[in-house]
C-alpha cells in the first residue's frame, strides 16, 4: 500500500476545440515506477503537458510533488524531468552541449551544468559520441539524449512519454534497464506513458489506464490482476463448435487464439471440472489444459472494453 503521492488530480478535463482530450479524471499516482497506460488517442499525452503545467486545465486541480499545477509551474518543472515522444533538439549542437544548456535551463550553474552533463551521458551509454552533433545520432542514441536530458538536474521525478518509441529489440531492452535502474537505485520517481503493455509491466508496480479521455482502471499491478474469473488454455481435438457455445452459455468468454487453442475466462463459482464433462458431452477431446495467470494485457482488455 503506498502512503505518499507524488501526483494527484481531481475532477481534470481538457479539450481541444470539439474534441474532449480528458474527461473529468481522478487520479492518484504514487511513489515508485508507475505505469500511465491507454491506447492512442487516450489522453496520457494531454495529461503530462497539464501536469507539467504546459496546459492550463479547462476544469479541475491537480497537485505534482505537492506543487500545484495551475499557479506553481516553475517548481513543478524545476523538480520534474521530462522526455518528450518527440525529438526536442536544437540543430547544430552537440550532445553535451545540448544537455548542459538544458540543465542551465533548470537553474543550474553553467560550470555544475556541464559537470552533471558529461556524468549523465556517461551513465547513458553515450560518452564515447557526447561531442558530436545531435542530428548524425541514430535513433536509439536519440532516445538516450532525451533520458540524459531529463534527468540531468537531478529532478525527483521524471515523466517518460513513450521512451521506447521507435526501438529496436535490443535499443528497447537497454532503455527499459536504463529506466528500472533509475526507478531503483538513483531515488526518483518514474511516470512511463505507453501504449505498450509489456514495457509496463517489466518496470512498473503500480498503473493508471486512461480510455477515450476517462481513469478506466487504477492501483497496484498485482492487485488489478486479481479481476474475477479463472484463466485457462485449452488444446481441443474434435469440432468444438458446439463445446464453445455451451460454454458461453455458462457464462465463460471464449477467445480462440489459433486453430484449437482456446483460452476461457470461467467465472469464479465455476469449476474446471465442468470443462471435461462438457467436453464429453459434446464429443471433443481436451489434449492440452493449463491454468493461466492474468496478464496485464487481459486486464488492460478488461479497463478499456477491448476484445
Amino acid at each position: 500500500m503506498f502512503k505518499t503521492m507524488i501526483a494527484d488530480v481531481k475532477n481534470l478535463s481538457y479539450s481541444y476545440g470539439n474534441v474532449r482530450a480528458l474527461d473529468n479524471i481522478d487520479m492518484d499516482i504514487p511513489e515508485g515506477a508507475i505505469g500511465l497506460l491507454g491506447p492512442n488517442g487516450a489522453g496520457k499525452s494531454t495529461l503530462i503537458r497539464i501536469l507539467l503545467g504546459f496546459l492550463p486545465p479547462d476544469k479541475g486541480s491537480g497537485h505534482v510533488l505537492g506543487y500545484d499545477i495551475q499557479n506553481q509551474q516553475k517548481k513543478i518543472r524545476k523538480n520534474v524531468g521530462y522526455m518528450p515522444e518527440d525529438d526536442c533538439f536544437i540543430p547544430g549542437m552537440d550532445a553535451v552541449s545540448f544537455t548542459s544548456y538544458l540543465g542551465e535551463l533548470s537553474g543550474m550553474p553553467k560550470q555544475e551544468a556541464m559537470k552533471r552533463a558529461h556524468e549523465v551521458l556517461f551513465y547513458v551509454g553515450l560518452e564515447e559520441s557526447r561531442y558530436r552533433q545531435v542530428e548524425t545520432y541514430s535513433s536509439g542514441m536519440k532516445q538516450r539524449l532525451k533520458l540524459a536530458q531529463a534527468i540531468v538536474h537531478d529532478p525527483k521525478l521524471v515523466f517518460l512519454d513513450e521512451p521506447t518509441s521507435g526501438l529496436d529489440p535490443s535499443g528497447r531492452k537497454e532503455i527499459l534497464e536504463l529506466i528500472m535502474d533509475i526507478s531503483s537505485k538513483k531515488d526518483i520517481h518514474v511516470l512511463i506513458s505507453s501504449h505498450i503493455l509489456p514495457d509496463i509491466e517489466s518496470t512498473c508496480s503500480h498503473v493508471v489506464i486512461l480510455s477515450e479521455g476517462k481513469t478506466a482502471a487504477q492501483g497496484s499491478i498485482s492487485e488489478l490482476k486479481k479481476i474475477k474469473y479463472n484463466l485457462y488454455e485449452i488444446r481441443t481435438y474434435g469440432d468444438d463448435k458446439g463445446f464453445i457455445k455451451k460454454l458461453e452459455e455458462m457464462g465463460c468468454k471464449v477467445e480462440q487464439v489459433e486453430d484449437k487453442i482456446i483460452k476461457i475466462y470461467m467465472p469464479p463459482d465455476n469449476s474446471h471440472l465442468e470443462l471435461f464433462k462438457l467436453a464429453v458431452e459434446q464429443d471433443v477431446q481436451i489434449r492440452h489444459f493449463v491454468k493461466s495467470q492474468t496478464s496485464l494485457e487481459d486486464l488492460f482488455a478488461k479497463a478499456v472494453g477491448a476484445e
